[in-house]
């Protein structure tokens, strides 16, 4: 069954289909309109930096073949051919767009879709109306980007130019002068097959009348799948203000506030979440060392145990403890409820754990399908000490006592199962990287928050607004609303600040706003 993508919902690849040879089809329409599907190979900078990975109807095919124009078939208006596994290094993302070929206005098209088929099944499909678009003449329909591993995304972003203002967006050339007409009796290279022709060497299907999947190119030649990891789920997290720290010591810099701590509020509190001194590099010299002791020795003494001695695990006799920024420890004896975790998260335990699969149900299935608030989550029961971390991320645990907090499932790493959780969607359209809707946390228990660097933590005021690529929470009482129009990139035009879509937040004092150092 293919998963129903919204605006701004991204996936692994992987989490969709194990194969690299995929079809990728275009259904878009408009009473009298014409339209120009095309596909950009950008590089890690977004830019077209090697016109020959502009794919549209005067270059059907990339120079190896891993991006190729099939043409109308299968009810789509236009298809195309990814194989991904064969794209070159320097290429990080294909993006699909639609023009208007003429005049008319991207508010006037019919219900559209861009879909993915692997193996003759269809995997994803984003479907888009004309009511989400007003005047624009080109729209960014979806994108496959690079990772660490290869990603869709359901972009359905508008874009006030035509054909030649996205290809200067995007660091192409415009040619002076158009491209002579094709002569009457030879048919364009992008003309779709016939009919009566064969279908493609890969198994592409002939168009039948209405829409169905397109089948398989064929099972890749041995792809290396990717690795399996938990798809994007997310729904709103609850987290509740913590108190601020003491002020640094003089000479040195302020330290960041914790991630939940609204400034200047509350008592500082009974031990900082990583210890109270960072540990020192090993085979370092601490500072105060007495004057003559080798480098490498510990103030503590000589030997490998006073070495390791700022390593130690750290048991402070709580459920949730911090055992530096990037690892945390939870106790299951204490409290006697399980957690939930993001799968694959453990990396050590200690005592008699039990691991299970922890299933969303059909309804939660259903509500993640549609909302991009997806998560893979498991079960640890028993009595013991389980260590979670992922990715080298910055973790911190909220305490909530009947408060709550909206938080993206993409920055949510473990939670008591005592608490509850419920997707939440922001009101209005055109928002990227899957801001439209967050996880709701609420009730009594704690929640572990990972961050990309060290967070920051604002007051909500009536002037407070926040990148929606790069904000990670806010107070659920805090009212959230669209406050600026989509543009594609920093050179969209000129005088753009190179910001995209900015959140307002309002609420009464006492709601916050968590944003990272870290664009998704």
């Amino acid at each position: 069954m293919a998963r129903e993508f919204q605006r701004g919902h991204k996936a692994k690849v992987s989490d969709l289909t194990s194969g690299t040879d995929l079809y990728v089809g275009v259904q878009i329409a408009g009473p009298g309109l014409t339209f120009d599907i095309s596909c950009f190979g950008l590089d890690a900078d977004e830019q077209l930096s090697d016109d020959r990975y502009f794919i549209f109807f005067n270059q059907p095919k990339s120079p190896e073949e891993s991006i190729q124009l099939l043409g109308a078939q299968a009810g789509d208006t236009e298809s195309f051919r990814v194989t991904l596994d064969r794209i070159p290094a320097n290429i990080h993302k294909l993006s699909f767009t639609a023009t208007l070929d003429g005049a008319g206005q991207m508010s006037q098209v019919g219900p559209g879709y861009i879909r993915i088929v692997a193996g003759g099944e269809e995997v994803v499909k984003y479907a888009f109306t004309g009511s989400e678009f007003t005047t624009e003449r080109a729209v960014m329909l979806g994108d496959f980007y690079l990772k660490d591993v290869w990603r869709f995304a359901a972009v359905g972003q508008g874009f006030d130019g035509g054909l030649d203002a996205l290809l200067k967006n995007f660091g192409g050339e415009v040619a002076e002068e158009a491209p002579a007409a094709p002569s009457q009796d030879a048919p364009p290279a992008f003309a779709p097959p016939s009919q009566a022709s064969a279908p493609p060497a890969f198994g592409a299907p002939a168009a039948p009348q209405a829409p169905q999947p397109a089948p398989a190119f064929g099972a890749p030649s041995a792809p290396a799948p990717a690795p399996q990891q938990p798809p994007v789920h997310a729904a709103p997290t609850i987290a509740a203000p913590m108190a601020p720290q003491a002020p640094a010591p003089y000479g040195q810099p302020p330290q960041q506030p914790q991630f939940g701590q609204i400034p200047g509020q509350g008592a500082p509190p009974a031990a900082p979440p990583y210890g109270q001194q960072p540990p020192v590099p090993f085979g370092q010299q601490p500072p105060g060392l007495p004057h003559g002791v080798p480098q490498g020795v510990p103030a503590t003494g000589a030997g490998l145990q006073a070495a390791l001695q700022p390593y130690k695990e750290a048991a402070t006799g709580q459920r949730w403890t911090s055992q530096n920024q990037q690892l945390m420890r939870v106790d299951l004896t204490m409290g006697g409820m399980p957690v939930l975790a993001r799968q694959g998260s453990m990396v050590m335990y200690q005592g008699k754990v039990d691991f299970g699969y922890k299933g969303a149900g059909f309804a939660g299935r259903m509500v993640g399908n549609a909302t991009g608030q997806e998560m893979q989550l498991m079960r640890c029961t028993g009595r013991g000490q389980v260590f979670l971390a992922e990715e080298g991320a910055h973790l911190h645990p909220i305490e909530l006592q009947g408060d709550g907090i909206c938080v993206s499932a993409e920055n949510v790493l473990a939670f008591d199962e005592s608490l509850q959780y419920e997707v939440r969607r922001i009101e209005g359209h055109g928002i990227p990287g899957g801001a439209l809707f967050t996880m709701q946390f609420q009730g009594t228990g704690t929640v572990v928050v990972k961050t990309h660097g060290v967070p920051v933590v604002l007051p909500v005021t009536p002037t407070t607004f926040a990148d929606c690529n790069a904000v990670v929470a806010w107070s659920s009482a805090s009212q959230v609303i669209v406050s600026s129009q989509v543009r594609l990139r920093r050179n969209a035009y000129p005088g753009h600040s190179g910001e995209t879509v900015n959140l307002q937040f309002r609420g009464a004092p006492g709601n916050f706003v968590v944003v990272q150092p870290y664009e998704v």
